[in-house]
């Protein structure tokens, strides 16, 4: 551990082998909590010929079922909550934009929990108290803006609650407010430099000095494009409304070597996508979660969906996982390739006169599957530069990934955002039966 002692909480000063007693300790007690009060673990550990009482070891974990988002939706609304409804004090969802949300509760115990461990991922990524954190993450049910506003707070932070959208607004708000971190979605903080940009100002002499980006799969390429157009330290948070929000694992500033999983609250595991199998550490695959001490919504090896691998500790006692570069369904397969939208970002990102906002849209043309690449322009590229940047990114993802790509390049702001997040894949294929 590299930061001094006094600034670590009890949970960040223990070793391996107190972990490990204090992660089995918990997760019996929150396998019984599930089994006893959440009537679709109790069928799901019963039909699986498991209970609580066989979890002697972290090991046995692996026996098992796994919780997926398609069992939420169908327990929805409140079928998944382990406490009476009277003992909620507030609900949050996912958008719900490709079926029925997933709602998620909290107790009092569960939102005290959260606020301390995004104000343990706050101090890791180089806050203190005293601090004024600009929060640009959305608002209402989604739990990016009011899960870092309330860390941010416990931390002894001033946060500005100025939410998503309104972009010329947020540029002079951290002109005159002067904040020192901003929370943001990596593809909005990248719209905010265009604006600095666009109105004159030079988005290296503010005052902020840390940017926490999370909410979406981001890539080292963008880490630099951000920290040298904005002379910042970019890290990385990581969470998911199923297991809390964010604040489930953070990258340490001092190191910026994959994200410290808060491992006393939540357990990892890396699974094989297709076959469940639980993988030794360092090989890369799907992540799954445990909660540990959640009480209104416990999660039992909740599959996540992302594609990353475990690693040893460094800047604590905690293991990391590597950041996240994609998820296992956010995979394409176009004509026998397998692509993620990251080796397209990547391509992107180094193509001049294209700002690091696209979208990927598949149709289909007679009997083939066929990729469209539409990319944002940046401001100030004319139409000379436009078809270059056509013609670049095309050759790439033909070189790079081996498939054939057409590419558009769009006015800046025009592609679709949530959130402050892109969709990045829009799927028009017709159905094949």
């Amino acid at each position: 551990m590299t930061e001094a002692a006094d600034l670590l909480d009890p949970a960040e000063r223990l070793d391996v082998e107190g972990l490990r007693a204090l992660q089995l300790d918990r997760l019996r007690t929150s396998l019984r909590h599930a089994y006893d009060h959440v009537p679709f673990y109790r069928k799901s550990f019963d039909r699986a010929g498991v209970h609580p009482d066989d979890c002697r070891s972290l090991s046995d974990l692996s026996r098992f079922p796994f919780t997926t988002k398609a069992d939420l939706r169908e327990n929805y609304p409140y079928g998944m909550f382990a406490v009476p409804r009277d003992r909620i004090r507030r609900i949050h969802a996912s958008s719900g934009t490709t079926g029925l949300p997933t709602v998620v509760g909290y107790t009092e115990g569960d939102l005290s929990m959260w606020a301390d461990m995004v104000a343990r991922s706050l101090r890791a990524a180089g806050c203190r108290p005293g601090d004024t954190a600009h929060v640009a993450y959305g608002y209402g049910l989604f739990t990016g803006g009011l899960g870092v506003h309330y860390g941010a707070e416990r931390l002894g932070c001033t946060v500005i609650p100025a939410s998503g959208g309104m972009t010329s607004r947020q540029v002079r708000l951290i002109q005159d407010l002067e904040p020192s971190v901003i929370m943001v979605t990596p593809s909005y903080m990248l719209t905010l430099l265009d604006e600095f940009e666009r109105q004159g100002v030079d988005p290296r002499g503010t005052s902020l000095r840390v940017g926490i980006f999370g909410a979406e799969p981001w890539t080292e390429r963008m880490r630099q494009e951000i920290e040298e157009r904005f002379a910042i330290d970019a890290v990385d948070i990581y969470g998911l409304s199923e297991v809390i929000g964010p604040g489930v694992a953070q990258e340490c500033a001092e190191t910026k070597d994959g994200l410290h999983i808060w491992e006393d609250h939540f357990l990892p595991e890396v699974v094989d996508p297709l076959t469940g199998e639980v993988l030794p550490e360092g090989e890369r695959g799907e992540l799954v979660f445990t909660s540990l001490t959640k009480e209104a919504m416990p999660v039992v090896r909740y599959r996540t969906r992302d594609l990353t691998r475990l690693l040893p500790g460094t800047a604590r006692v905690f293991r990391r996982m590597e950041k996240v570069t994609g998820r296992s369904d956010d995979m394409v397969i176009l004509r026998g390739v397998n692509l993620f939208p990251t080796q397209i970002e990547e391509i992107v990102l180094r193509t001049p006169g294209v700002a690091p906002h696209f979208q990927l849209r598949l149709t289909t043309e007679g009997r083939l599957d066929s990729l469209t690449v539409r990319a944002e322009a940046r401001p100030d590229a004319d139409a000379t530069a436009r078809e270059a940047a056509a013609r670049s990114i095309a050759a790439a993802v033909k070189d790079g990934i081996g498939v054939s790509a057409g590419v558009e390049i769009v006015d800046p702001e025009t592609l679709e955002r949530s959130v402050g997040k892109i969709r990045r894949i829009v799927d028009l294929r017709e159905p094949r039966g």
